[in-house]
């Protein structure tokens, strides 16, 4: 399982940003409600900057930089909180410390951390307590279109059509394929307001064409 113990299993920085946009498209077209949604994605966050952000309405939550071709993961357990950030953020590049060490992040916290170093890998600082929730919050991006299968279905209910959310539509929006009317509507019943799903589409910067 991927976490702060197994961090080597999470995929490379180009493969997880896509998945950060195709699990954000996802909840997009399942939860038009922005509020209830469990991952977003904004890639005007900042100039040269994308964010991902998951918040699971209960206190735990993950703010996700992508900066040229680095990438740094904040996460936070409310409930498990026994990693001070000062530990876990130990030898963290400097390129991260205006996003780890500023707002929204030191608000929300951070019980773990995981970043991109000079080397292109991934890099943690001091985990003291292995029990920090990471594997729980991590396992979405094991590129495995069934694992978001499987949590949504429990988590969004009855949002999606009767029967059940398609693996090959969600296996192409993994892999980043324009994103169809009908690739939609193979996930829900019908769209109330299709302007607004361009809108986050377009903040999320994933290829659409409700025209075909």
């Amino acid at each position: 399982m991927i976490s702060t113990k197994n961090f080597n299993l999470l995929p490379k920085k180009q493969e997880f940003q896509n998945l950060c946009k195709a699990i954000s498209v996802l909840d997009a077209i399942i939860c038009p409600e922005w509020e209830f949604r469990y991952y977003s994605y904004n890639s005007k966050w900042g100039e040269g900057e994308e964010f991902c952000e998951m918040r699971d309405g209960s206190g735990d939550l993950m703010n996700i930089l992508f900066i040229e071709d680095k990438c740094i993961i904040s996460g936070f357990a409310h409930e498990l909180q026994n990693n001070e950030k000062v530990n876990v953020t130990k030898n963290l590049p400097q390129i991260y410390h205006e996003f780890i060490f500023g707002e929204p992040v030191t608000s929300n916290g951070t019980s773990f951390c995981l970043w991109i170093n000079e080397n292109n890998n991934w890099e943690t600082g001091n985990v003291l307590d292995y029990n920090d929730s990471s594997g729980e919050m991590l396992a979405i991006f094991d590129g495995n279109p069934q694992t978001y299968i499987d949590w949504a279905s429990e988590y969004f209910e009855d949002s999606y059509m009767e029967t059940g959310i398609p693996f090959e539509t969600v296996k192409e929006i993994y892999a980043g394929k324009i994103l169809t009317k009908e690739m939609v509507l193979s996930i829900v019943e019908q769209v109330e307001d299709w302007q607004s799903l361009e809108d986050d589409l377009k903040e999320i910067n994933y290829p659409y064409d409700f025209k075909i």
